[in-house]
């Protein structure tokens, strides 16, 4: 059986190797994702400055009052559709999807299918 500390080395392992490929810019941020046990997290950032235009994640309340738990699929999908509401405020529509080293589905998968319904392409 594989220890915590194992599986988190080979997810780190993973961000950076695709984070050596994704870069964010001001007219195309990076959708970065998160996701602890009972949490996700999402925001965008623009590398070429280092500063996050917006973020979204389940803590808030506007999420928290929408969903009656914060780690299932539903919740994500929730925070990907308040985050893309967030961005196509400030104008922005266009993203680079990091999934931060998380395999590409369950929560992961849900935030991105939220974020495109709501309006944002990657």
């Amino acid at each position: 059986m594989m220890k915590r500390t194992d599986r988190k080395k080979l997810r780190v392992k993973r961000r950076l190797r695709v984070r050596s490929k994704v870069r964010g810019t001001s007219e195309r941020p990076r959708l970065s994702v998160f996701r602890s046990e009972r949490h996700i997290y999402a925001q965008l950032i623009d590398d070429t400055v280092g500063d996050t235009i917006v973020s979204s994640s389940t803590v808030e309340s506007v999420i928290k009052s929408k969903i009656s738990k914060t780690w299932g699929q539903e919740a994500a999908k929730e925070v990907g559709k308040l985050l893309a509401e967030r961005a196509l405020e400030r104008g922005l529509k266009r993203v680079v999807f990091d999934r931060g080293g998380f395999k590409f589905h369950g929560r992961v998968k849900a935030l991105a299918d939220g974020a495109r319904e709501a309006g944002l392409e990657f």
